[in-house]
């Protein structure tokens, strides 16, 4: 996939980039920030891998065309032909900044907006897509609703979620509403109607999954249904950003996302539609899942004071964890979901970055948050991350720099995971959502602590 390209680089450190005639997409406005970039901060390995890393979603993942007339960008994840709608909009959101500077980055990125909302308007319950709806999924045995141009049928939350931060972020960056015609606007109706579905409040609503598998994240309990919550205005979530089956269905990150994203979709429609109607039934659910989480998603039980769990099921039931993917209980304030002076996020935060997390690690090679997914001692790049976006304190962001930096493994590149002890010994060399998140810290710490890459 990858072959060096000399881009007058450092030459200790030469640029790593798929081979022009390959790359899928060109921005000028990418290009001249990469280059400005690099050549103003000091730490020349960063820069490197900032050249890498922050390219690589439209350098080897993007398939931009037109459908109907209008822009169509289809993003696969990287080593894996499929368009997640949680991966495509987190790969393409570090690059709002750059629009207004670019226009035709502004139209492959207006174009992943109209391929998400076809995709949300075939299957809402659906995490990924193939952009041939004649492509057979290896997941096709599935015991599911599985529907043709569905690469995998797995409910988050998040999804959705992610599909109206998009949507929202373009339409701020920009003041195009061009994406958010009356097409749009059914997708949002149809994301309300099963939020609503997945609150069951009446009863477990039509999603169903189970898989014949070895692997027990990847199948889900109560036949398919997941374990009972308690109807309180939750949304269940049956599956976490990493793909993996939730143990108690009300994933809290995911339901804190959900309240941001149904107030974004309430501004939207208020202000392009005029539809104070809708707009008004996106706040009200907001406003009853907000309600319940202040109710059911606040524990005590670690000695840190009140603290959000990362499942609960509202008969009292929660489970403590935090997992690398986003979102997660860290990116709470990323998200814009709480302030970086919640008391109870910052009791969080140091649960989710302590020993008592049993998913954070702690290794010769560094240390942050992991997962379930990868297994034991196996740290996240888009853990640390986030942990550096969501920090206030130069040290431990620039911590979080020096541990990224030590552990791209020689390539260049963030990976999925890697051991907390070899990080040669790593998940995924071709993944791009990890990639250009890398790349937005990057940009973030240049414009707000410049001092931290020198």
């Amino acid at each position: 996939m990858l072959a060096s390209v000399a881009r007058g680089a450092d030459s200790d450190f030469p640029v790593v980039r798929v081979a022009e005639a390959k790359r899928k997409f060109k921005s000028v406005a990418v290009e001249k920030t990469i280059q400005n970039i690099q050549s103003s901060i000091g730490n020349k390995e960063l820069a490197w891998m900032f050249g890498n890393c922050f390219p690589n979603t439209i350098d080897t993942t993007v398939d931009f065309g037109t459908v109907d007339g209008k822009p169509d960008t289809y993003v696969i994840t990287g080593d894996i032909d499929a368009m997640w709608l949680r991966d495509s909009s987190a790969q393409v959101f570090p690059y709002l900044s750059l629009v207004n500077e670019d226009a035709d980055l502004k139209q492959m990125i207006a174009g992943v907006i109209n391929r998400q909302t076809r995709c949300v308007l075939l299957d809402p319950y659906a995490n990924a897509f193939y952009k041939d709806a004649t492509k057979i999924s290896e997941w096709k045995s599935d015991l599911t609703d599985m529907k043709p141009g569905v690469h995998e049928h797995k409910w988050e939350v998040d999804s959705l979620c992610y599909t109206i931060r998009l949507a929202h972020g373009y339409w701020k960056a920009t003041g195009d509403t061009a994406p958010f015609d009356d097409t749009w606007r059914q997708a949002i109706s149809l994301i309300v109607k099963t939020f609503r579905e997945q609150q069951r409040k009446e009863d477990r609503g039509p999603y169903h999954f189970q898989r014949r598998t070895e692997t027990q994240t990847d199948t889900v309990a109560g036949r398919g249904y997941g374990n009972p919550v308690k109807p309180v205005g939750l949304i269940v979530s049956i599956f976490r950003p990493s793909d993996d089956a939730t143990v108690f269905p009300f994933l809290v990150p995911s339901n804190f996302f959900a309240v941001v994203s149904l107030r974004q979709a309430a501004e939207m429609l208020e202000q392009i539609h005029h539809d104070t109607a809708s707009a008004a039934e996106c706040s009200a659910l907001a406003d009853e899942v907000e309600k319940a989480l202040r109710e059911y998603a606040v524990v005590n039980p670690h000695g840190y004071g009140k603290i959000y769990p990362y499942e609960v099921d509202a008969f009292g039931n929660f489970y403590c964890i935090d997992d690398g993917n986003i979102p997660n209980l860290l990116s709470l304030t990323y998200l814009g979901a709480v302030k970086p002076d919640d008391k109870v996020y910052l009791n969080t935060r140091k649960f989710v970055l302590s020993d008592n997390n049993p998913y954070y690690c702690k290794g010769t090679a560094g240390q942050g948050e992991g997962g379930p997914h990868v297994g034991m001692n196996m740290i996240w790049p888009l853990g640390l991350v986030v942990q550096a976006l969501t920090s206030t304190e130069d040290a431990e962001i620039a911590q979080c720099l020096a541990i990224l930096q030590k552990t791209h493994a020689g390539t260049g590149f963030m990976h999925e995971a890697f051991n907390k002890d070899d990080p040669k010994k790593f998940t995924r060399s071709w993944f791009a959502w990890a990639n250009t998140i890398f790349g937005e810290l990057i940009l973030k710490v240049y414009h707000e602590r410049p001092h931290l890459l020198d």
